[in-house]
Parts: C-alpha cells; sequence; structure tokens
C-alpha cells in the first residue's frame, strides 16, 4: 500500500444536490414524490432527517420528533433510511465527476468540490467546465432497488436510473466557500458563475445564513444590524475580531472574499474488507459486537495492513426486507489494535442499533496512517507531545484574550522574598506575555 500525493486546484466548481438521500428514495420509488414525505435519522428513527417540501409547508422541520411531526401533517409518510443505497448512490456520482477531473474532495451526502485548474485546456471557458461537469453527472446511473425482498444484482439493467438531473446545482468560483455560495444560488438544474476578481461583489448581498455560524454568533451580528456579508465586510475587522475572536476574523475574511481554500482531491486507499454473512439474521447486539470483532480481527490481519494503522473504519449491514444500517468512525489517533477500532463501533451500536436482523455484517477500512507501532510504545515522546501542545493551546488562548480585553489579564507568580514572615511580600505578579 503507498501513499498518493494529494492533488489540489485553486479554482472550484460546488456540485450540490439537496436533500440527496430523499431524492434518492423517491428516484427509486416515484410515487413518494407526490406526497409529503420525511426520511427518519440513520441514528435515531424517533426524529426526522430529511424532509420534503410539501411537508415543510406543513409546518413539519428536520429534527422533530416523529409525534410531534405527525401532529402537524397526518398525511405525513415515513420511510426508514437506506444508507447504503444512499452511499452507493453518491459514490456513483463521485465517480462521474472523476471523470472530469482527477480533483474531487466529497464533502457530505449530496455535495463535492470538483477542482477546475487546467480544465480550460480540456474544455474550454468556466461556462463549458459547468456544461461537462452538468453532462457527465447526468449520464451517472444510480442503482433502483425495491424496498422488499432481496437485494438484486447492481449491473441489473432494470435498476438503471438518471441523476435527477433538475436538482444538480453548480457552482463556479475562486476557492470552495465562494462556489459553494454560488451553488446555493443556482436555480435547480442551473448554475451560477463567479468570476475572479467578482468575489467581493458577489458576496456583498448574501445573507449571513451562507457563513459557518454557530448560533449564538449569528444571533450577536443581527443583534448589531449585521444581515448581509456586505454588512459585515463595512464593520472594521480588528473591531470584528474584539467581538468574536480569532473566529470572527476568520467570518470577516470570506465575506470579504479573502479566504480561497483550496480543493483537495482525496487519496483513494485501497480499503480492506471483511464480511459475515449470517444464514439465520441475527438481531442480538452481544451477538453483533462479537461478529464485530471478528471481522475488525479478520481485517487487522490481511497482508495488505502491514505496516499501516487504520484510521477510518466503516460498517454497513444489510437487514432483512431490503434495509440497511451504516456507520463510520474516524479514529483520532490512528490505530493497530481492535479494542481501540471497535470502541466507536460499538457505542454506535449501542446508541442507535439496527432497526432490523442482519443478514450480512461488512467492515471496512477505507483510510490508514503509516507505522506500525502504536503511540504507548513512546510514551515519553507522547507526553513531551502532549505537553508541548497544551503549552501551544495556552499560548495561543491568551493571545486571543489579550486582543479582546486589550488590558493585561494574566499573571506570572513568582517568588520575590520567600524568607518574608507577611505573605504578600513572598510573591509578585507580573505580566505574562505569551
Amino acid at each position: 500500500m503507498t501513499r498518493t500525493p494529494r492533488l489540489t486546484s485553486d479554482t472550484a466548481a460546488c456540485c450540490w444536490i439537496p436533500l440527496f438521500a430523499l431524492r434518492c428514495e423517491t428516484a427509486r420509488r416515484p410515487e413518494l414524490a407526490s406526497l409529503p414525505l420525511a426520511l427518519l435519522a440513520p441514528d435515531d428513527t424517533r426524529r426526522l432527517w430529511q424532509v420534503a417540501p410539501l411537508a415543510r409547508r406543513a409546518g413539519v422541520k428536520p429534527g422533530m420528533t416523529v409525534s410531534q411531526a405527525i401532529a402537524l401533517c397526518p398525511a405525513l409518510k415515513l420511510c426508514e433510511p437506506d444508507p447504503v443505497h444512499y452511499d452507493e448512490q453518491f459514490a456513483r456520482l463521485v465517480a462521474a465527476l472523476v471523470t472530469v477531473s482527477p480533483v474531487v474532495e466529497p464533502v457530505e451526502l449530496g455535495r463535492a468540490y470538483v477542482g477546475t485548474d487546467g480544465l480550460e485546456w480540456l474544455y474550454g471557458s468556466p461556462q463549458q467546465i459547468v456544461k461537462e461537469i452538468q453532462m457527465r453527472s447526468a449520464e451517472c446511473g444510480m442503482r433502483n432497488a425495491e424496498c422488499k425482498g432481496k437485494r438484486r444484482e447492481a449491473n441489473d439493467p432494470s435498476l438503471k436510473f438518471r441523476t435527477p438531473h433538475s436538482a444538480f446545482r453548480i457552482g463556479w468560483g475562486r476557492g470552495k466557500f465562494v462556489s459553494w455560495v454560488a451553488a446555493s444560488r443556482a436555480k435547480p438544474g442551473g448554475s451560477v458563475i463567479v468570476r475572479p476578481g467578482e468575489e467581493r461583489k458577489f458576496l456583498a448581498s448574501q445573507r449571513l445564513a451562507v457563513l459557518p455560524l454557530d448560533p449564538d454568533t449569528h444571533r450577536r451580528l443581527l443583534q448589531l444590524g449585521v444581515k448581509t456579508l456586505g454588512a459585515l465586510v463595512a464593520l472594521p475587522e480588528e473591531a470584528v475580531v474584539s467581538q468574536f475572536g480569532r473566529a470572527g476574523r476568520r467570518l470577516w475574511r470570506l465575506a470579504a472574499g479573502l479566504v480561497s481554500e483550496p480543493v483537495v482531491g482525496r487519496v483513494v486507499p485501497e480499503p480492506i474488507v471483511a464480511a459475515l454473512t449470517f444464514f439465520t439474521p441475527v438481531g442480538e447486539r452481544d451477538l453483533l459486537a462479537h461478529a464485530l470483532d471478528k471481522l475488525i480481527d479478520r481485517a487487522l490481519g490481511d497482508p495488505r495492513r502491514s505496516g499501516w494503522r487504520v484510521q477510518v473504519v466503516r460498517v454497513h449491514a444489510e437487514l432483512e426486507h431490503g434495509a440497511s444500517w451504516l456507520v463510520a468512525a474516524t479514529l483520532k489517533d490512528p490505530s493497530a489494535t481492535r479494542e481501540r477500532i471497535a470502541a466507536p463501533l460499538k457505542t454506535q451500536l449501542e446508541r442507535s442499533p439496527p432497526a432490523g436482523a442482519v443478514e450480512r455484517l461488512v467492515v471496512e477500512f477505507t483510510a490508514f496512517a503509516p507505522g506500525t507501532a502504536e503511540l504507548q510504545l513512546f510514551a515519553r515522546d507522547a507526553g513531551a507531545a502532549a505537553r508541548a501542545g497544551r503549552r501551544r493551546a495556552l499560548q495561543s488562548a491568551a493571545r486571543e484574550i489579550a486582543l479582546r480585553i486589550r488590558r493585561p489579564v494574566l499573571y506570572h507568580v513568582i517568588e520575590v522574598q520567600p524568607w518574608s514572615r507577611l505573605p504578600e511580600r513572598r510573591y509578585a505578579l507580573i505580566d505574562y506575555e505569551p
């Protein structure tokens, strides 16, 4: 297994299909398209995940409990999630985008960035690049399997249908943020192109919601009368920083079009897969946890894993009646031990178990970090690294406080006259400079 260097691109095309999972359901069951529909959350089937426009008009919103939603819309049609199916369909879409550019960065289900640097030599202007992306995405087939009965083979021609092209939106611009805002302003099936040098003018009229704001910051900005990115940029940058700290500086620079995050092409690892098919469907959590341990051990024993630690692991299960269950975990500290890899997966299993008996369980290692030795073998170095990290974090926090308060508030305690009988003479405070 060799590491692949990551490719980057300064210009980006953001490809977005809103409510991707819900559209996958209506694509394979067209009769649902005309109903007030809601998709249950994969991790908590008592709450709603995605809500169709017809249901939204009745007041139904994502995150509501099922009882709250039905009280608002008695005709609401609930659909159990099939996360494995959605993941397969998104993988098809990403594969189609890779045929346009080798630099593709998936972000979330239904949204991916395509790096477009150099594509003008192949396709021409940004409009022609966008047209090529639209054409390739419209050509990618998706599996259309009924929820009832066993899963059918993916190469069955009766299971193909076109991508919901009318829902596909594309934004083109310099950097991921500008392209994402452009995509969010595009009409269904259309595109918005922001040419180099026009970023600030384009962003000025956009509302604050396009920024990655937490609710408290959003509320405070609205109280200050800031409703658009242009109004935010009209404020002095340092004034925003003094109010909101480092996050405020980033928000101001995003709004001004000064931040241009490049698209980073994903490193496509060769996944290691271990699967187990049950002759009798299994629903007991203890048996599933035991099977999970066995599959992780089998995957760790794969010769391709030698010299690498596991960083990302996915588990998906095929359930009775064609449903599915999917969880994924990114390990903060990559590991090569079964206990560490299995821990977050078992937590998810306890928190949100499969909504039915499992017919087939699959474990996938999809990303790796170099090194065979665990961090614990270097406890002294690990401790020093941890202390250095804490020191850097404290220094950064101290600088942020000094910037916002604009007066010294942090002090060192130093020993002055330890022999003194008066406690206040033994020590003194001096300003702390990070």
